[in-house]
């Protein structure tokens, strides 16, 4: 009832302190930042609840056998295995998060299941039509899209099989259900999922929403005719803005006065590498492991994205 009972205490705060609030959210920039903030959650919200949903189901429904069966044994094989896998989950890097988590307790090898995480949000058939309907006059950016992020996951997959370290990565916490009746088991662990994956969200908004408004706009214009400073910028605004990956597109087109090869490092790292994803991942895996991983993925995001642009255009 503790949640309940801070919950309680913030309504009346909130009530008691109406014209304080009221005065304050009247400033534009409070209001642009309550207005990213909101869209964060309110984008994001649907599909943690459906990444908890699965993560529960696969702990308390699938046997542990079913993924050392339905994955090749080797970790090489089953790293581009599980990134084809994660093209089938429409949902976005929300979802992705306890999704892994319940892969990695179920004994999946944790590459593959970070390939997952890093393909699930990026080459799903909504994100690849909401790409296509962005870009009409540009099919060629649904392939490179598609292409250079199922790339990126398979290069980092990879790279944990072959340099990662148990140590690094901390086993997901989950709560032991054995001998209890599924759909209770079910339940709790949805509700555990979606307390721990709902905290971390609201936490990266927060802090996405506080950049963004912070990073004057005169800057995208200034730096958009260095084809150097614009990819980083567009990277770097991937990471700040944590758009939901089902509507990045729409974002991407927009920004015109940029390279075609930018946009495409703008939606390749944003469902890979983003604040609120970084905290999620912080939660679900611990703070070393994202320290290492986000970097890491970044890196590789970019490598991959500009030269796949290089290629096509």
């Amino acid at each position: 009832m503790r949640s309940v009972e801070v919950l309680l205490a913030l309504l009346v705060l909130a009530m008691l302190g109406r014209g304080l609030l009221s005065d304050a959210m009247s400033t534009p920039l409070l209001q642009s930042w309550t207005t990213v903030f909101i869209s964060i959650v309110i984008q994001a919200m649907p599909f943690v609840a459906l990444g908890t949903l699965l993560s529960a189901a696969i702990a308390v429904f699938v046997p542990p056998a079913f993924f050392s069966r339905a994955l090749p044994k080797h970790p090489a094989l089953a790293v581009p295995a599980a990134g084809l896998a994660g093209g089938i989950l429409p949902g976005c890097e929300c979802a992705s998060v306890p999704v892994a988590g319940a892969l990695v307790r179920r004994g999946v090898t944790p590459g593959a299941a970070l390939a997952f995480l890093l393909s699930a949000p990026a080459i799903n058939p909504v994100v690849m039509v909401s790409t296509y309907v962005a870009f009409p006059n540009q099919p060629s950016m649904v392939a490179a899209r598609f292409g250079a992020s199922l790339l990126v996951a398979v290069i980092m997959g990879w790279l944990w099989v072959r340099l990662g370290r148990s140590d690094w990565l901390r086993q997901p916490r989950h709560h032991d259900h054995a001998g209890q009746n599924k759909w209770l088991a079910f339940a709790a662990a949805a509700r555990h999922d979606m307390t721990q994956a709902g905290g971390y969200l609201a936490i990266g908004a927060f802090a996405a929403a506080t950049l963004n408004v912070t990073v004057p706009a005169e800057w995208l214009r200034a730096v958009s005719g260095n084809p150097v400073l614009s990819v980083l910028a567009l990277a770097a605004l991937a990471v700040v803005l944590s758009i939901c990956s089902e509507a990045d597109a729409f974002v991407a087109a927009s920004l015109t006065q940029f390279s075609l090869t930018s946009r495409l490092v703008f939606l390749v790292v944003g469902p890979m590498v983003d604040l609120k994803l970084f905290a999620m991942q912080v939660g679900a895996f611990g703070r070393g492991f994202a320290l290492r991983f986000a970097p890491a993925t970044l890196v590789v995001a970019v490598l991959v994205a500009v030269g796949t642009g290089a290629l096509l255009w």
